[in-house]
């Protein structure tokens, strides 16, 4: 289950039982799938992003990244994974779709900040 115990006795209190709680559990499961899902498909099979990532070397506020691929895996609530450009890579942390055009990815060590990403820099 999802919830922490702190998090399963509010739920109780408000009114939930054991199975309501499962459900529940489920279905954040199941959304988080989903979204590992979308993100998979969104980078594909790589090739020419744009992203709002601060680089120590550039004054523009749109990066441009050649994406090699991305690797995604979840486990109950958590979405974890690696994201490969180029010549380097990044572990992802968490990511969520804001739009058909437009995913923003928790990127871990080296980065450690949440980015958003794009096929075109104009949707930015």
């Amino acid at each position: 289950m999802h919830f922490d115990p702190r998090e399963q006795a509010a739920l109780r209190e408000v009114g939930l039982d054991t199975d309501d709680l499962r459900t529940a559990s489920d279905l954040v499961s199941d959304a988080v799938d989903s979204d590992a899902e979308q993100l998979d498909q969104f980078f594909g099979d790589g090739g020419t992003f744009y992203s709002n990532m601060e680089m120590a070397h550039s004054a523009s506020d749109v990066q441009e990244h050649t994406v090699d691929h991305v690797d995604l895996y979840t486990h109950g609530a958590e979405l974890r994974g690696y994201l490969r450009f180029d010549s380097w890579g990044v572990p992802i942390e968490g990511g969520r779709i804001l739009s058909e055009d437009v995913v923003e990815l928790t990127l871990g060590p080296t980065v450690d900040g949440r980015v958003k990403f794009a096929r075109d820099a104009d949707d930015l």
